[in-house]
């Protein structure tokens, strides 16, 4: 049975399980119309991004799919930089075996200081220990960024492609 990791630490990072009280930080992190360039949408207001948090920290409503949502926090700021969040699934054969696809955003003024990479590797790491055995990520082509984080948690580009998205995988 998966359990979801609380509080993960990395050297320069807390990853600190979601609470909608992280909304009003949160927003102001997230607060750029450029963080939504690959993904659409917009930046919510702290009222809406309450909301939505309630609702992933309420959880999944399949029973077969567990979320794992996680703020980042940088130590040495005592601030809040972005999140990293998983939707983790046994393969259903009663093994206990599982998959994760993985997610990661920071905030436009923390970017290219290595913390999508710092706090994706612990979130992978912490995973790895709790029983999760294959990690997936969806990556827009044109995200340089994003796809750089994929390869560092060890996952690699297939020829699949979801909603203008490739498919990344661990082996």
């Amino acid at each position: 049975m998966f359990t979801v990791p609380g509080t993960v630490r990395t050297p320069r990072l807390t990853l600190l399980p979601l609470e909608a009280a992280h909304a009003e930080e949160m927003a102001e992190v997230l607060d750029d119309p450029a963080l939504h360039a690959f993904t659409g949408g917009r930046p919510l207001r702290p009222d809406e991004l309450r909301s939505r948090y309630e609702r992933l920290v309420a959880g999944s409503p399949d029973p077969g799919q567990i979320w794992a949502n996680w703020v980042v926090r940088l130590d040495a700021a005592d601030r809040l930089t972005g999140t990293v969040q998983a939707t983790v699934t046994t393969h259903g054969n009663g093994d206990g075996r599982c998959t994760a696809e993985i997610a990661w955003v920071v905030g436009t003024g923390w970017q290219r200081r290595g913390i999508a990479t710092e706090a994706a590797r612990g979130m992978v790491a912490a995973l790895t220990a709790a029983g999760v055995e294959r990690f997936v990520a969806h990556v827009h082509p044109g995200h340089r960024a994003s796809a750089a984080v994929a390869a560092a948690v060890g996952l690699a580009p297939t020829g699949h492609v979801q909603d203008g998205e490739v498919r990344w995988e661990s082996g």
